[in-house]
């Protein structure tokens, strides 16, 4: 079984009962200690959008893959709709992000996000939707632009969006030596992009510096925030699908997330949520450190749902 990938493994794991997953792993005998790890910790990843998007605790049922998509990952060189996947960029909770070629009508290089395998309730399917529409409502120099969105061949949607080329504004403020006014002259092309996003009615409600991406251009730094995967409207849908959320589910990271984040989940959260997390981000870019604890936010949110 080892010749076998995670995801196609996955495919086939994902509709065994919770409590069977790990026994089937182990049934399967896997050498290789890395695909066991990775197979177990997408099935968590499962369990967790399962919880995440939907009212109950009980996990909703993925879709069985049909025939045609037992074997639909893709590797290096495959064909995305008109883009060629050069290399891997990295993997979430949904998706799978690529550095894509494009050749026709025009010759460009993109960062293509594919829906995994196995990954498509209605519920994670309105959420990836959700992340196109948000992105697409933008338009502005430091937001990442969405250019096109599809099927793949296997079914599974995609969207082809600008690729941005960089580190986090943290590691790039450090690893250049930057000065205090340096710094906060990219915190206010950081709150440029937010104020846009709100102009256009959308919250991030995910600020960090790993999705403020900075690269270096001949023009100088450049900043562009990114992954609005879980991004919220001030009115209105961004999706037509329907989209369940937990209430005392936390959307975000605990680290930069508004105390009203921490204790309503995505409850009547406005603009002030995303200012809160630019006041953290800026705290970290002018200390070189959180203001807050991870474990210490984790214990009081544990006491404040136990009370």
């Amino acid at each position: 079984m080892d010749h076998l990938s995670a995801e196609e493994l996955f495919c086939e794991l994902i509709d065994l009962a919770v409590d069977e997953r790990i026994p089937a792993i182990d049934a399967l005998n896997l050498k290789d200690d890395a695909l066991r790890s990775e197979l177990v910790k997408m099935l968590k990843d499962a369990d967790a959008a399962d919880a995440y998007f939907t009212g109950t605790a009980v996990a909703v049922k993925m879709i069985p893959p049909r025939p045609s998509q037992m074997h639909p990952i893709e590797v290096e060189g495959d064909m995305v709709g008109p883009y060629k996947l050069i290399c891997k960029l990295g993997t979430g909770g949904f998706g799978v992000v690529w550095q894509a070629e494009q050749e026709k009508p025009l010759r460009r290089t993109v960062a293509v996000k594919v829906l995994k395998a196995g990954m498509d309730s209605a519920e994670v399917l309105a959420r990836f939707d959700a992340e196109k529409q948000a992105l697409a409502r933008m338009d502005h120099p430091h937001i990442a632009k969405v250019l096109d969105a599809g099927m793949t061949e296997s079914g599974r949607s995609y969207f082809a969006m600008e690729l941005v080329e960089g580190c986090s504004v943290t590691q790039f403020c450090e690893k250049n030596a930057l000065s205090t006014h340096d710094r906060l002259k990219l915190f206010i092309d950081v709150c440029a992009a937010v104020n846009h996003a709100h102009q256009k009615g959308v919250i991030h409600r995910d600020l960090k510096p790993t999705n403020v991406l900075v690269s270096r251009e001949t023009s100088g730094p450049i900043v562009k925030v990114i992954d609005f995967g879980i991004a919220k409207a001030i009115e209105g849908d961004l999706t037509d699908q329907t989209l369940f959320t937990r209430a005392e589910q936390w959307i975000g990271t605990p680290t930069y997330m508004s105390p009203e984040q921490l204790g309503m989940g995505s409850i009547d959260l406005d603009t002030r949520s995303d200012i809160y997390a630019l006041g953290v981000i800026l705290y970290e870019l002018i200390t070189g450190c959180p203001p807050f604890v991870l474990e210490a936010i984790q214990i009081r949110s544990l006491d404040c749902k136990l009370w």
